[in-house]
């Protein structure tokens, strides 16, 4: 095998005097290995040659060279000593070994003066062939075999054209390095070197591509971006697609994260030093519809107003503020009895409507015994008549609400609820003589009623009129009469609707109104529970009236009247209520004590003059 055998620029083995003494070896067929050369000098060819003594004497190394291609030595040497140098074989005993081996050398022959100065190693020192001689024949060196080495591959464009250079040793210490040699045969003119590139010359203009792609192709030249393979799969379109939507939200994500911490800590920041220096602007809710649920309290009044007045009443000797609802079209008011009746005769009434306008208004009819007065104004059109309810389908708690002009604050709308029904109550009597007082059965209310509500609706959920407000429990003196000026302590009254009706048709009508009687004298300082007749009459005439209704159901001077319509009576004033709240011509069925013994008795109600 040829492995690690040195290589000879054109195929020639080294020559005798080219190889030290003991460093040379059989050069005949067959293959051996050589000793490697002890100094490195030369930078041309295919191996290196040991650097010459500075101080022998002889021709120089590269006049002892032999072209490879010649085969002959040059004009004046001696041929004989030229083929003693490069016969080593067993098969070469000429003179020119015998000269080589210890004779004299040839006189003139620079092969003599080499092969004195190297003398050749006998042949029995000579190192074996590892292996038979090579039976093709094969040079070890020169010419290309199937054992050469292959020549090192450089970039073609920085190649020079007589092979690749090796670089030259360092020169070692107390020796001359000598210039390399030319190798011997027609002299080659060397290349002239490429101008240097002017800076502002333009750059080389690559050769145009061919249509052999792999004729161009130059695997030395730089890529424009790495190259790499990693094994791992290549993604796919949607893959990168996914990928690229993932870091999308991912960045939105972080996005949101950081600017919420940033608003957070800044509207804290805004929050605790009371914001930015500006003008300040509180938050207000926009505008909204204004109509509100039929039965609120907003939509009963909504309804209720325009049909409710404020009276301004001036009299001679006093003067006074109440509140009253239109009843129709015509004109016709009504309020309280003590409401107009500081007018008197010659007094004045001055109606105030809910749009602002105001009228005259003149007394059509009032009664005292139930507090009740119907007043008129004239030339008013576009009049509201306010809506009747009817008293007797009013339940404890059903809700209400109160309309009217306490301290003359016109248009004060109170709701409460019904706190009681058919409440006999006393109002008025002022007077001393008991002709103004008024009985009432009244329904009690906890809607807030002060003085000026007087005369003025008590409204259903349905904005209908179940009462008229008529007196208060006042909390300093204890009076049922609004005529005070204390306020309300939630415990108000108002005259039923059912019987305002009446009162009102029959004022209308006739100008005065009726009270359903029975006929009887009561003794009002009974204390005792129920209401007695008394032993006489208020003109010092009989306690039962001759001819009345009590005389023909058989009542007596005496008896103790306990029950009506089966409905307990406690006293006198109650008993008056309670028949009151009838109209004339009612049957009531009462139940009296006479003598310590209990009867009923039936009576058709008598009617008499307010």
């Amino acid at each position: 095998m040829n492995e690690g055998k040195p290589t000879r620029a054109g195929g020639a083995a080294p020559s005798p005097d080219e190889v030290p003494p003991g460093d040379r070896t059989d050069t005949s067929d067959g293959d051996f290995e050589l000793r490697a050369p002890q100094e490195v000098t030369s930078t041309e060819g295919d191996f290196e040659l040991r650097r010459p003594d500075p101080g022998s004497a002889g021709t120089p190394v590269e006049d002892a060279r032999m072209t490879a291609s010649e085969g002959a030595a040059p004009a004046g040497e001696d041929v004989s000593a030229t083929v003693a140098e490069r016969s080593v074989g067993p098969d070469a005993k000429g003179s020119g070994a015998a000269a080589v081996e210890g004779g004299s050398p040839p006189a003139g022959g620079r092969g003599a003066e080499t092969a004195a100065v190297h003398p050749v190693a006998p042949v029995s020192e000579r190192p074996k062939p590892l292996h038979a001689p090579d039976p093709y024949s094969t040079p070890p060196y020169g010419e290309p075999g199937p054992w050469a080495p292959a020549p090192p591959v450089q970039h073609p464009a920085t190649t020079p054209a007589h092979g690749t250079a090796v670089p030259a040793l360092p020169p070692q210490h107390g020796t001359a390095t000598p210039a390399p040699t030319a190798p011997q045969g027609p002299a080659t003119p060397a290349p002239p070197p490429p101008p240097a590139p002017s800076p502002t010359a333009p750059a080389p203009t690559p050769p145009p591509l061919t249509s052999n792609p792999w004729q161009n192709y130059d695997p030395w030249a730089p890529v424009p971006a790495p190259l790499q393979q990693t094994g791992a799969a290549v993604a796919s379109t949607d893959q990168r697609r996914r990928r690229v939507r993932k870091g999308l939200v991912g960045a939105a994500v972080l996005l949101a994260l950081v600017s919420g911490g940033v608003g957070g800590v800044v509207g804290a920041h805004l929050e605790r030093n009371g914001g930015v220096a500006a003008d300040v602007e509180l938050p207000q809710a926009g505008v909204e519809s204004a109509g509100r649920a039929a039965d609120s309290v907003a939509g009963i009044a909504a309804r209720a107003l325009p049909s409710v007045v404020t009276l301004h009443v001036n009299g001679s000797e006093e003067q006074g503020t109440g509140t009253g609802f239109v009843l129709d079209g015509r004109g016709h008011i009504l309020t309280n009895n003590h409401v107009v009746e500081p007018a008197g005769a010659d007094g004045e009434i001055t109606v105030t409507f809910h749009s602002g306008d105001t009228a005259k208004a003149t007394v059509v009819g009032r009664d005292s015994g139930y507090d009740l007065a119907v007043v008129k104004v004239s030339g008013v059109s576009g009049l509201k008549p306010m809506t009747l309810g009817n008293s007797d389908n009013v339940q404890v708690g059903d809700p209400v609400v109160a309309i009217g002009a306490p301290f003359d604050l016109a248009g004060t709308v109170t709701s409460g609820i019904i706190s009681a029904k058919e409440r006999p109550i006393t109002a008025g009597g002022e007077s001393g003589d008991a002709s103004d007082v008024s009985y009432v059965d009244a329904l009690q209310t906890d809607a807030p009623i002060n003085p000026g509500n007087s005369g003025g609706p008590l409204l259903d959920s349905r904005a209908r009129v179940i009462g008229i407000n008529s007196a208060i429990r006042s909390a300093d003196d204890g009076s049922d009469s609004g005529g005070g000026q204390s306020g309300s302590i939630g415990l108000g009254f108002a005259i039923p609707v059912n019987q305002a009706k009446r009162v009102a048709e029959e004022l209308i009508n006739t100008g005065k109104a009726t009270h359903p009687v029975i006929g009887v004298t009561l003794d009002m300082d009974y204390s005792g529970d129920g209401a007695r007749v008394d032993s006489k009459g208020s003109d010092g005439g009989p306690a039962v009236t001759v001819g009345g209704p009590g005389d023909r159901a058989g009542i007596e001077a005496g008896d103790v009247i306990t029950e009506i319509d089966g409905a307990r009576v406690h006293s006198g004033e109650e008993l008056i209520v309670k028949t009151r709240a009838h109209r004339p011509g009612d049957r009531l069925e009462l139940t009296l004590e006479r003598d310590g013994k209990e009867r009923k008795i039936s009576l058709v109600l008598g009617s008499s003059d307010g």
